[in-house]
């Protein structure tokens, strides 16, 4: 009698069961501060898309740019400015939408191209072990060795400071993180009886990868992706605080605050509006990235 071929096992551990995308769906609404958080991580996306068009439309960027020597350092709400103006008089409000859009493009392009590597990486790694695995880890071991900004120090001097530094230097180091986790599940799940099925019927290593591997561990690097993203975000905003990040007259919400700093004792609103946007920014994606864990890991769900 034929065997059949073993299907993908969706999540590791005895405890595990294979939950249909609405049931993972009903968990997420279950647990309110992780349905909060992804209402604000959804908010917030919008408010970086709107600032992603501003930045890209030339007939748009007056919105942050114009400046108004009569009116400035306002508090929210003077002269028609709803969150204030900068030492410039520029518009607050629009300045912050923009520099949003820079934090979660470079969050999101930074997270994006890591995750992609450091789940091939870790993917053949983990499975294929021997000298592969060793030579992997010592390339995981040599990127950890490297400060982030030491590496956005060499990009920006190799190019020039900006937003394409920033994401190579986040780039560069970040993807290690990805390759360890994803490495250590994949050397245990290839012991599997269903790996081993799948072996035992000649399926050639990348499909075993790409059917069976990557689908268990898709649950963790999720989890990781959404606090790999908050922490681009601060990253951006740390490069951006000391000059290697966006250039003016380009808003970031780092170089906002550096700016609003020199001017805190005539007015909060300069450095407050887009710190406390960074930290509402991170508490939502780590809200996301605890219910997430909650979701996938059924040793961790409380709901």
């Amino acid at each position: 009698m034929a065997i059949p071929e073993p299907t993908a096992f969706v999540d590791v551990g005895a405890e595990s069961d294979e939950r249909p995308l609405r049931d993972a769906f009903a968990l997420l609404l279950a647990n309110r501060v992780a349905f909060l958080g992804g209402l604000l991580t959804i908010a917030f996306l919008g408010v970086g898309v709107l600032g992603a068009v501003i930045l890209a439309t030339p007939g748009l960027q007056h919105l942050y740019l114009d400046q108004d020597f009569s009116a400035t350092l306002a508090h929210p709400g003077h002269a028609g400015h709803l969150l204030g103006t900068d030492q410039y008089g520029r518009d607050l409000l629009w300045r912050t939408v923009a520099g949003t859009g820079i934090s979660l493009l470079v969050g999101v392009a930074a997270t994006s191209a890591t995750l992609v590597l450091g789940l091939t990486l870790g993917c053949i790694a983990g499975y294929f072990g021997g000298i592969i695995d060793r030579l992997v880890s010592g390339l995981i071991d040599l990127t950890w060795g490297f400060p982030l900004l030491l590496v956005a120090v060499i990009y920006a001097g190799m190019l020039e400071p900006g937003i394409t530094a920033v994401v190579l230097a986040i780039g560069t180091v970040v993807w290690a993180g990805f390759a360890r986790i994803v490495r250590a599940q994949v050397r245990s799940l290839r012991e599997r009886e269903f790996i081993e099925a799948a072996r035992a019927l000649g399926t050639p290593a990348p499909k075993i990868i790409l059917r069976h591997l990557v689908p268990n561990v898709m649950g963790t690097v999720l989890v990781m992706a959404s606090y790999y993203v908050a922490i681009a975000v601060i990253t951006e905003a740390g490069f951006s605080f000391i000059g290697l990040g966006a250039q003016p007259p380009t808003p970031s919400l780092g170089q906002m605050i550096a700016d609003g700093r020199n001017y805190f004792s005539v007015s909060i609103w300069p450095a407050t509006v887009p710190g406390v946007m960074i930290a509402l920014i991170v508490l939502a994606l780590n809200s996301l990235g605890d219910g997430l864990r909650d979701i996938f890991d059924p040793r961790l769900r409380r709901f």
